[in-house]
């Protein structure tokens, strides 16, 4: 997908800080063959950390992206196939990685395709599936990490959607399930933060790759729905991954060490 708006987004390099060389052990980004987690998994080892990605399904895409990951000091990268519904095996993924080192950040940006449909055309089943894609699965991650997360001092990521902030139509199908995982968000930051754990929200707007592109492709979204979603954001464009990955990376970093329970929207301006 191209975006043809006016302004461009700026291309000047920025300086990359090296926000996780001190830390010791791995950073986790589920969804990470996804637009999104893959560039979020890029960007973690960029700045230093050894980073863990899970697929679903893809493994030579789960290679291609260890392959674009910078060599790390702190140790190596690795992909690991997991089915975030299942319990069991997020529980062995995490005791597996914490074997080698402490975990002190979890990126959730896994989730799958979501066709953009009215809600009177979702049927129950559907809408429960969603649910435990997206909110059931982010519980269960967390509920496996915490044990390691309290011992690290570590902090959580989660990507959700603009659009429990300001609803686009025909998106009720993602934004229900993600504000719920959102208010999972605050509540875990609210019970875990006396042991210093930090969780933060992360929510895309309208990007150029990622879950639109897939709308694109599938047909959810022509060129007429992209011109009334571009006259809807002030900056009169579209977002990239690299936007979302740099919010995140910020986010588990320390410099937003005080910063717990919140959402930041990259969504140029979509929900002003």
């Amino acid at each position: 997908m191209t975006d043809q708006s006016s302004p461009t987004a700026p291309t000047a390099a920025l300086p990359v800080p090296a926000d996780f060389v001190h830390r010791a052990g791995v950073a986790l980004v589920t969804g990470g063959t996804g637009g999104l987690g893959r560039v979020i998994a890029r960007e973690l080892a960029r700045r230093g950390s050894a980073v863990a990605i899970t697929y679903r399904s893809d493994a030579d895409a789960a290679r291609q992206v260890l392959d674009e990951l910078p060599p790390v000091a702190s140790g190596t990268h690795s992909a690991h196939h997991l089915d975030l519904t299942d319990a069991e095996a997020t529980a062995a993924l995490v005791a597996q990685l914490t074997g080698r080192g402490p975990l002190h950040t979890v990126v959730h940006a896994a989730g799958p395709h979501v066709p953009m449909r009215h809600l009177s055309t979702v049927r129950p089943e559907q809408f429960a599936t969603q649910v435990a894609n997206d909110t059931t699965a982010f519980f269960t991650l967390v509920s496996a990490c915490l044990p390691a997360l309290r011992q690290s001092r570590g902090n959580v990521v989660a990507i959700t959607t603009a659009a429990t902030t300001r609803y686009p139509a025909r998106d009720g199908l993602s934004a229900a399930p993600k504000a719920a995982l959102e208010a999972l968000v605050r509540a875990f930051a609210n019970e875990e933060g006396r042991f210093g754990i930090r969780f933060n929200c992360v929510g895309p707007g309208m990007l150029t790759d990622g879950m639109a592109e897939r709308l694109i492709s599938s047909g959810d979204l022509d060129e007429r729905a992209l011109a009334v979603a571009r006259s809807s954001t002030p900056l009169r464009r579209f977002g990239s991954a690299l936007d979302i990955a740099e919010a995140a990376c910020f986010l588990a970093s320390d410099r937003a060490g005080f910063i717990s329970g919140q959402k930041l929207d990259v969504d140029g301006g979509f929900g002003v």
